[in-house]
């Protein structure tokens, strides 16, 4: 089975960091110690959703690391735990959608490909039929619908915390989340026989 999670931070890697923020003439705001710390805990959940939203594990590494390196060099004073890890998933949202305007359309086929070869008789079958219809409908939704629907209900943000992490208005997420899963519920009856 493929790994879900990110790498694991290396040395070389916070030495890469620190490097690049040096050339920018950045002084980094958080010692080695507190941001091993603050990697552990919001990077795989930053992976996952990078990876869920763009439908590309080697695209979601490298924004990952631009995510943190951004966040590094930004040198804002932030009040808390959570309002640290909500500017970074605000990175990482701006670069995603920095890609998406760049690149082609996600077509999303690796997961997918993975878990129909891997689909197994009887109800586990019908689990990967399931977890591949939602890949697939999830890949035809817009990106800020899945990014919407990745924090909220993966995530488990607040609206609060996904208006700010998608830029939006926090008395609009209702209403763009409830048009999110109304899409996402068309794109799986269209499935259905």
């Amino acid at each position: 089975m493929v790994s879900v999670f990110p790498r694991e931070l290396t040395v070389a890697d916070l030495q890469s960091l620190a490097a690049r923020a040096n050339e920018a003439g950045v002084v980094l705001e958080m010692d080695e110690e507190a941001f091993r710390g603050f990697y552990e805990r919001t990077s795989r959940p930053l992976w996952a959703y990078l990876a869920r939203v763009t439908g590309d594990r080697a695209a979601a590494d490298d924004l990952l690391q631009e995510a943190y390196y951004r966040f590094l060099r930004a040198r804002s004073e932030y009040e808390g735990e959570a309002h640290r890890r909500n500017a970074l998933f605000r990175i990482a949202t701006n670069l995603v959608t920095d890609r998406h305007r760049r690149a082609r359309p996600w077509v999303g086929g690796e997961a997918a490909d993975a878990i129909i070869e891997r689909r197994a008789d009887g109800a586990a079958a019908g689990r990967a039929e399931a977890r591949v219809d939602l890949h697939r409908a999830m890949a035809r939704l817009r990106v800020r619908d899945r990014m919407l629907l990745w924090l909220a209900y993966a995530e488990g943000a607040s609206h609060r915390e996904i208006a700010e992490t998608v830029g939006v208005k926090t008395s609009s997420v209702k209403l763009l989340l409830y048009r999110a899963r109304h899409r996402l519920a068309g794109l799986l009856e269209e499935r259905t026989p």
